[in-house]
């Protein structure tokens, strides 16, 4: 249970404000009253221009900027507390098209956010990453798994800075923009074939509602350096379409660059380091960290035994009863 206290009098920058994460952020943070401020940092002003038709209060302020320009991210956490890191360019065929375009929002962006944030004297900064970064085969995954390091190694090199810089790391999200359920539904709605890379493929999956919630668990949890990963089951996606719709042929395309049939949120190497509760992990850079984060903490964590792959393949998968239920709520 999370005591939302600690967001008491604080004001909180989000980055990518204006994403679906952003938004559903934005709605859940706006629901505690005692909230001293919420910023919307994202660079698209038609975007924050509808958002505020939603939105519009003095509580909220509404900031255009980029994080690849370190002196408008610099202005803009001027007395801000607490900054939510979720702006990234996400798409896999993107990345691997505009490889220098993916470097400077999600690595040099995620720097800006970590040298800006130290000296505005940020409390805390928490970094949105993903199951791609683990062992990544393509561009989005190598440059998020490089904005973990930036965060994490800051957090350990900050000198007298009390900023505490911590990830959370977790799956694709349901129905987000840009994810297979609304693609395939609009296939679907055009009578077209169904277009699938590998009837094998799996994914961890998460409600937009779920993300944010773990998003602000680990904001009270964190005490700097971790990495946060949810319990997650994992959907197989040729189900997925199969419970979305009987009737639509499924064609086989073949693998895209880059990407995987199955995710992982850690691997073996990994496994080493990590600490286990009932719902979620916390993953650290090194066992000297872990070993110190445990004499840190009066709860009881257990430290992971068996070295093995958190992976969408070989975690519980949904089922399909389950999946169809779940879509009925999406609609």
């Amino acid at each position: 249970m999370v005591n939302y206290k600690f967001l008491n009098n604080k004001v909180i920058l989000i980055t990518g404000g204006t994403g679906s994460f952003g938004k559903k952020m934005l709605s859940f943070l706006y629901g505690i009253k005692k909230i001293k401020k919420i910023i919307v940092f994202s660079r698209d002003e038609l975007k924050q221009s509808e958002l505020q038709k939603d939105f519009n209060s003095k509580k909220i302020r509404y900031f255009i900027g980029d994080v690849r320009d370190f002196d408008r991210v610099y202005k803009a956490l001027n007395d801000v507390d607490i900054v939510i890191h979720a702006a990234a360019l996400k798409q896999v065929p993107a990345a691997e098209y505009n490889p220098d375009e993916a470097i400077k929002t999600n690595i040099l962006g995620v720097n800006n956010i970590v040298e800006a944030g130290i000296m505005r004297k940020v409390e805390k900064i928490i970094n949105l990453s993903t199951d791609k970064a683990c062992a990544p085969i393509n561009l989005y995954g190598a440059t998020k798994l490089v904005a973990d390091k930036l965060i994490t190694a800051a957090n350990y090199n900050k000198g007298n800075s009390k900023t505490i810089l911590s990830s959370v790391r977790y799956g694709n999200v349901i129905n987000s923009r840009g994810s297979v359920i609304p693609i395939f539904k609009e296939m679907i709605k055009n009578n077209k074939s169904i277009t699938l890379t590998n009837e094998n493929t799996t994914r961890f999956f998460l409600t937009l509602d779920e993300g944010v919630k773990f998003v602000i668990q680990s904001l009270e949890r964190m005490t700097g350096g971790e990495i946060f990963i949810p319990k997650l089951k994992s959907i197989k996606i040729f189900d997925l379409i199969k419970a979305l719709n009987n009737k639509n042929k499924v064609k086989i395309i073949g693998m895209r660059p880059g990407e995987k049939i199955h995710e992982m949120l850690f691997s073996k190497d990994d496994s080493r380091n990590v600490l286990e509760t009932i719902d979620h992990y916390i993953l650290f850079n090194s066992a000297q960290n872990l070993q110190l984060y445990l004499k840190k903490m009066k709860k009881t964590y257990k430290k992971v035994n068996n070295i093995f792959d958190y992976s969408s393949e070989t975690s519980i998968q949904i089922k399909k009863s389950d999946l169809i239920k779940m879509i009925k709520k999406l609609s």
